[in-house]
């Protein structure tokens, strides 16, 4: 895993600003799993959903089912 988190291609969230909103980074780390970082501290923990948790959870959110 620590493999493909040093040659992941981060980005950064549509939802992050530079006045303090919420920082985050995600990379498509292969077609099994998704990688979210802090983009204000890379280096704490780095979170690794399986990509259909993933999928599941921004389905969810988009849905308003979960609060954004």
């Amino acid at each position: 895993m620590n493999q493909l988190l040093s040659r992941a291609d981060w980005f950064t969230s549509s939802y992050s600003n530079n006045q303090g909103g919420a920082c985050v980074e995600g990379a498509r780390l292969n077609a099994d799993a998704m990688a979210i970082r802090d983009t204000k501290d890379r280096t704490r923990a780095t979170f690794v959903f399986p990509t259909p948790t993933w999928t599941t959870f921004v389905a969810a959110v988009r849905s308003g089912d979960l609060p954004r």
